[in-house]
């Protein structure tokens, strides 16, 4: 499109050529500042007329008068030329609607689509959350060589087309526009009570351009029925030639006998107003709802006498008679007295200009792709080559510098050196110094060799860490191997040391566990957890165990055994401060948690230490799983072996659960004291039974562990005894606990002991020689002048229990050798 704002709406009409000049005001109307009505000295219909000669002769009177550069041009082409069709699409999604009218085409449309220029228009409907309601589209087309065709006239006048409408589609444009006025948006609109219809009846010289709509919806037809068939029907009649007869037609008022001329007429008269009648009841059975208000008659002619009244009477409708254009403005155009003679012939131009200025209803464009591209290649034409220019001359300056620093390192090139007698050598002149000219290549040779030499010593060592690194993976399957096996054992023995054990039920002399009886000492009292199972599920990352409301309840065991303080009441986290990704109840921020592969292990049991005095005493449901369990997978260490060939070694080594890899743990599930649960009493399923009692004397409970003897009490109480109890009193607290546990072999284990302890050595010395420094200085000083003795150094930490180092490869070497002092120097060497 142009880039002026002024726009030209031209008519190509059979008669004659109209042509209106029109800009927008900041109202949405239409100014116009120059029009043009140029009449065909014969109608483009006649035999002996040759339209496209014609046609060009009138758009040179019309560039000859006018000047076009710089402004749109839109033109018109037949409704008879083109192919319109309306249909409603189902309730889509607004994006897909093009998908839908593409296939509505190729369905509707009676050529190949390559053969045709169409484009489409959703007309009224409301958009609801993405998806199209209640819509119309329009589908518009005409065929390729007619397009050219129509514009072939324009390319030869170098002049050109920004838009191609049909003439129907500018006539709705135009009434929309000066006709209905304002109308509601869509969704005010009520599908089953519409706006009233008007009817538009646009005769032309061959056809007329019948066109309903609401200002919503359009319907449109071309009845082949013109100002033409008048003058063709006198000349049928009255045995006039054609040039008479149209005079005659158009001053039939003045005729010697009008009566006679309207007679000869009344033929055509009576097929339009059929013709008109068939269209309107067809396009009432289709709409239901449309209700028919007025009808407008627009083009020349409709000036014929009578036409107007004959038309009222056969359609029994209101035809509104148009004096002006409601919405235009420039008194230079709508005062001029050609202007306002063939004001009817100008709808058209009317609604091109609205198109072209933005302001019309509907802006379907039949102008072929291929033009916009050529035009847009067009305008970017200039900047592409500026472009081009712009990036060569730069390329021509850096090559320029590139070539230029390239010459002064180029390998034959030469530059002066001075070496004066004492072997001093100088880029400048040196008086009576022998001047050697250089070239680069002779300077490059030997850093090239140094280069190579370099980079042969730098793959050597690249090959040998290679093979350091195979010989430490090897050594690292082997020790593995071994360590490997004991790892779930490990773990186990850690899980069973943290239960707790009920001191009062060992014996204080031989630590055996002895069993008692619930009427000697009830369950309550006895400090123990029973656990149904233990079980384990592997996680290629734990983060995703470790999620924000696992955090939480770390983070809440972490407060409640005082490992993180909570803030006094009434504190609170700044809100100014930076976020944390998550908080604890208290403000705090969460410790961050595990990531890698691991495992998590799932521990459910249940306890009775449930009494009502170790409920108020706080030890009991939950504190007491927190104060026992929990506080021993943090706080505890585990003896484990050192030497995974002998498990029966005497010298162990204490391990922190963290060191195992064990930690964070949870209470995963906390349930209320079932205070009405007891525990069958055996001896009472014995006296029915006769089989022998649960509390035996000698039998195994613990899978194996011995236990001191019990007397057994009989199944039938004696005569004087109390009856036997079929239960006893047992308020039990299920739990469910979850950790992580990462597996971290003896050898990692005992390496970073090692690399500890040999960092604690470190820090030692380095802190005993900066006080020996600083000791010398102070003797020094005091030697000088007796000067004030500083301040005394405080003295270091004292270093941790010196660990023996380990072996350069811990992977392929006992770890049992960490600490020769703990192995039997008479043992065996173990077996790898």
């Amino acid at each position: 499109m142009a880039s002026g704002n002024a726009v030209w709406g031209i008519d190509i009409g059979q008669c004659a050529l109209k042509a209106l000049r029109c800009t927008a005001d900041e109202n949405g109307n239409l100014v116009a500042d120059a029009y043009d009505f140029i009449e065909y000295p014969k109608i483009l219909s006649q035999p002996e007329a040759d339209p496209d000669e014609l046609i060009r002769e009138a758009l040179e009177t019309f560039l000859s008068r006018n000047d076009v550069r710089g402004d749109s041009v839109a033109m018109s082409v037949s409704g008879q030329a083109g192919l319109a069709r309306f249909f409603k699409p189902p309730p889509v999604d607004a994006k897909v609607l093009p998908d839908i009218v593409k296939y509505e085409a190729r369905q509707q449309i009676p050529f190949a689509l390559e053969d045709v220029i169409w484009d489409f228009q959703q007309m009224g409907g409301v958009e609801v959350d993405g998806f199209t309601l209640d819509a119309e589209v329009g589908l518009f087309a005409m065929k390729r060589e007619q397009v050219f065709r129509s514009l072939k006239p324009f390319t030869d006048a170098e002049v050109e087309v920004d838009i191609v409408q049909l003439a129907p589609l500018c006539i709705y444009n135009y009434v929309t526009k000066d006709i209905l006025g304002d109308q509601p948006p869509p969704e005010e609109l009520d599908p089953d009570n519409p706006p009233e219809s008007i009817v538009i009846l646009a005769m032309g010289t061959e056809t007329t351009d019948l066109v309903i709509t609401d200002g919503s919806k359009l319907w449109q037809r071309s009845i082949p029925l013109g100002g033409n068939h008048f003058t063709k029907q006198l000349t049928k009649e009255l045995k006039l030639t054609f040039a008479k007869a149209e005079h005659l037609k158009r001053n039939a008022r003045d005729a010697e006998d009008p009566k006679k001329i309207f007679q000869a007429m009344r033929p055509v008269f009576n097929d339009l107003g059929t013709e008109v009648q068939r269209s309107i009841t067809y396009f009432q059975s289709i709409n239901r709802q449309a209700k028919i208000g007025r009808v407008v008659m627009l083009g020349n002619a409709v000036k014929l006498p009578g036409l107007r009244q004959f038309l009222e009477k056969t359609l029994d409708y209101e035809i509104l008679r148009i004096d002006e254009f409601q919405h235009l403005s420039g008194l230079s155009v709508v005062s001029a007295p050609a202007f306002k003679e063939n004001l009817l012939s100008f709808a058209v131009c009317f609604g091109l200009c609205l198109q072209g200025v933005e302001e019309a209803k509907l802006s379907t464009n039949l102008l072929p792709r291929e033009f916009m591209t050529a035009r847009l290649v067009r305008a970017k034409k200039p900047w592409a080559i500026a472009s081009v220019a712009v990036v060569l001359l730069a390329f021509v300056v850096h090559y320029a510098f590139a070539y230029h620093a390239s010459s002064l390192v180029h390998p034959d090139r030469s530059s002066p050196v001075y070496i004066g007698n004492s072997g001093q050598v100088s880029l400048s002149e040196i008086p009576g110094a022998q001047r050697r000219d250089i070239r680069w290549q002779d300077t490059v040779s030997p850093v090239s060799q140094v280069d190579a030499e370099s980079k042969r010593h730098l793959q050597r060592d690249n090959e040998q860490q290679a093979e350091l690194e195979h010989v430490r993976s090897v050594g690292e399957e082997v020790v593995g191997n071994a360590d490997r096996k004991l790892l779930w054992l490990e773990l186990l023995k850690a899980l069973n040391d943290a239960l707790p054990v009920d001191a009062k039920s060992l014996d204080p002399v031989s630590k055996v566990k002895r069993i008692y009886h619930p009427s000697e000492r009830p369950f309550t009292d006895r400090e123990e957890l029973q656990v149904e199972f233990i079980e384990s599920e592997f996680y290629p990352d734990l983060s995703v165990w470790f999620n924000e409301e696992v955090a939480r309840r770390y983070h809440d065991e972490q407060v409640a055994a005082g490992v993180v303080t909570a803030p006094a009441e009434g504190e609170g986290q700044d809100p100014a401060l930076a976020p944390q990704p998550a908080v604890g109840p208290d403000g705090q921020p969460l410790k961050p948690g595990p990531n890698g592969p691991g495992w998590v292990i799932e521990i459910k049991g249940y306890h009775y230490h449930n009494s009502l005095n170790s409920i108020t005493a706080g030890n009991g449901d939950v504190v007491y799983v927190r104060n026992t369990l929990l506080k021993n997978l943090r706080d505890m260490t585990v003896s484990l072996p050192t030497d995974p060939t002998n498990p029966d070694d005497p010298n162990k080594t204490e391990f922190t659960f963290e060191e195992l890899g064990i930690g964070y743990a949870i209470i995963a599930e906390t349930n209320k004291v079932q205070r009405n649960f007891r525990e069958p009493n055996p001896e009472a399923a014995v006296a029915t039974t006769g089989g022998g009692s649960a509390f035996d004397n000698g039998e195994n409970l613990d899978g194996g562990e011995e236990f001191a003897p019990m007397p057994v009490k009989p199944a039938v109480p004696a005569e004087g005894e109390a009856e036997v109890p079929a239960d006893f009193e047992a308020p039990k607290y299920e739990f469910r606990v979850q950790l992580c546990w990462q597996e971290k072999r003896l050898s990692e284990r005992l390496q970073k002991r090692y690399e500890e302890a040999q960092a604690a050595k470190m820090l030692e010395e380095e802190q005993a020689a900066m006080a020996a420094e600083q000791a010398a200085q102070d003797s020094e000083s005091g030697a000088d002048g007796g000067a004030a003795a500083p301040a005394p150094v405080e003295p270091a930490p004292a270093a941790p229990a010196p660990v023996e180092p380990a072996p350069a490869d811990p992977a392929a070497v006992d770890p049992a050798a960490v600490d020769p002092a703990a192995v039997d120097p008479a043992a065996p060497a173990p077996t790898p």
